[in-house]
């Protein structure tokens, strides 16, 4: 689905896939949970899902003739750790644009984790106060304008590089991957779980997915407690996306499934349940998740095994996008563990 396009290597290859058989066996052991490692795609300042967008954005950022990625996300955002490593590994300078999207009063929480890798990575990063939004940000286009009135050449880069043009493109290919995979496990996952803010992930997923009839098989839980709005953004990504490789049909309403009930109390605030399952999940399988993203998809995925969601004998692939830095920032909420 994406020999068409260009592709600038950053991860190590496939990523590896677990079971977690510590955590099935403590719920129940009638569905079998694995994680997709892509917490582990990479030795660029951590890894995550960005980078898998990120491939199929360079060759462009490259052919425009820019020297600097804009960018944008939350204080503690793993999208700007992210374009901050690339900027830095193909030799590009980086302005990053940090918004105060997590009501959030940790007393080091702007000075660790995501943001400090940015800043020791070289990135020109501002603090704004403007709060959480998943559109297009003000301040994001002032700064592109900012690149250019001192003589740079931006390439913008959206947050979570969600809306880009080829932002759902690195996703396409990990569904790809993860049939590959499937062939040489001998069996094929009934459920793929992620979390979804800013959409091309889960939309990438879906398109991919869609190829073998499995798009509402992808589970989104959604982190971003706008859900209406992030649906949305999912379905016209996805839609895009589909149509640039060619898909051959729409994706439609009731092929994005999104879950909407554990994303409280805010986007980046962690509930009570979201810690324990960071904890449980720490304590049984040796597997961090963050406060933002990560903590709150495995929540979701733990209660609705709980619940019964997923049908007994099912196998469901966890997909594990990153984000452990941005625990730094939350030492208080877990300075006893």
């Amino acid at each position: 689905m994406l020999k068409d396009f260009d592709r600038y290597p950053l991860t190590f290859g496939p990523t590896p896939i677990e079971k977690l058989d510590r955590l099935s066996a403590h719920l129940g052991g009638k569905v079998a949970l694995y994680a997709k490692r892509e917490d582990c795609n990479s030795g660029l300042a951590f890894g995550g899902n960005k980078l898998r967008k990120l491939e199929y954005i360079v060759p462009d950022a490259i052919k425009s003739g820019a020297d600097t990625l804009v960018s944008i996300g939350g204080v503690q955002s793993n999208h700007t750790r992210m374009v901050a490593a690339v900027a830095a590994k193909i030799g590009f300078k980086c302005r990053l644009v940090q918004e105060a999207w997590v009501p959030h009063e940790d007393a080091v929480y702007d000075r660790v984790g995501n943001i400090m890798l940015s800043r020791i990575m070289g990135a020109d990063v501002r603090l704004v106060d403007d709060g959480f939004d998943i559109g297009i940000r003000k301040s994001w286009e002032e700064a592109i304008e900012e690149v250019k009135a001192k003589g740079g050449k931006p390439y913008a880069i959206p947050a979570g590089a969600s809306v880009h043009k080829y932002g759902g493109l690195g996703y396409v290919g990990f569904a790809e991957e993860v049939r590959k995979q499937e062939e040489e496990l001998g069996f094929k996952f009934d459920y793929i779980v992620v979390c979804t803010v800013t959409g091309s992930t889960h939309a990438g997923m879906t398109v991919g997915f869609a190829k073998d009839g499995r798009a509402d098989k992808v589970i989104g839980i959604d982190a971003s407690a706008t859900p209406a709005q992030t649906k949305a953004q999912v379905l016209e990504i996805a839609n895009r996306t589909a149509e640039l490789v060619k898909l051959g049909r729409d994706i439609t309403p009731a092929d994005v499934v999104l879950v909407e009930d554990y994303a409280y109390p805010v986007y980046g605030v962690p509930s009570e349940e979201t810690k324990e399952a960071i904890r449980l999940v720490g304590r049984l399988e040796g597997m961090i998740t963050d406060p933002v993203y990560e903590g709150k998809s495995m929540q979701g995925m733990i209660d609705l095994v709980k619940k019964g969601y997923f049908p007994e004998g099912s196998k469901v692939l966890y997909a594990h996008l990153g984000g452990a830095p941005a625990l730094n920032g939350y030492g208080y909420a877990f300075r006893n563990g």
